[in-house]
């Protein structure tokens, strides 16, 4: 199965992703998490306000095969949350880089985003490539 790794995304040991714009941080989860998991049925997020800390869970994904924490690629206060992945959690699923994203953070240190990986350095990382 081929998956798709969005060049212009960055991702982390723990499988999320992070599209940084200006200090915005959109978070997801990539497609090789999802595949892993399979049919997603239950996403749990923090409150717009919340700050998240790199490196720690700032909620859970649960999936038909198991319940795993979602790790926080960057610090930051969540400025949005996508409400429609918690509602309807099979878009994260059908589409995680689009409509299936999770949170948007204020980044309190846009150079956190040099310890994660290129799309090419996660393929290589998740595929053995």
């Amino acid at each position: 199965m081929s998956l798709e790794y969005p060049e212009n995304l960055r991702y982390t040991d723990s499988h999320e992703y992070v599209e940084l714009t200006a200090n915005i941080a959109k978070v997801g989860v990539s497609a090789f998490a999802v595949d892993q998991l399979g049919d997603i049925v239950f996403v749990d997020l923090p409150e717009v306000g919340d700050e998240i800390v790199k490196g720690s869970a700032f909620g859970t994904i649960e999936s038909v095969k198991a319940v795993e924490d979602l790790k926080a690629p960057m610090s930051g206060t969540v400025t949005k949350r996508n409400d429609a992945a918690i509602d309807a959690p099979e878009i994260i699923s059908t589409d995680p880089y689009t409509t299936g994203w999770l949170l948007e953070i204020q980044a309190t240190d846009p150079s956190e985003l040099n310890a994660t990986f290129s799309a090419a350095e996660y393929r290589a990382k998740v595929e053995g490539a």
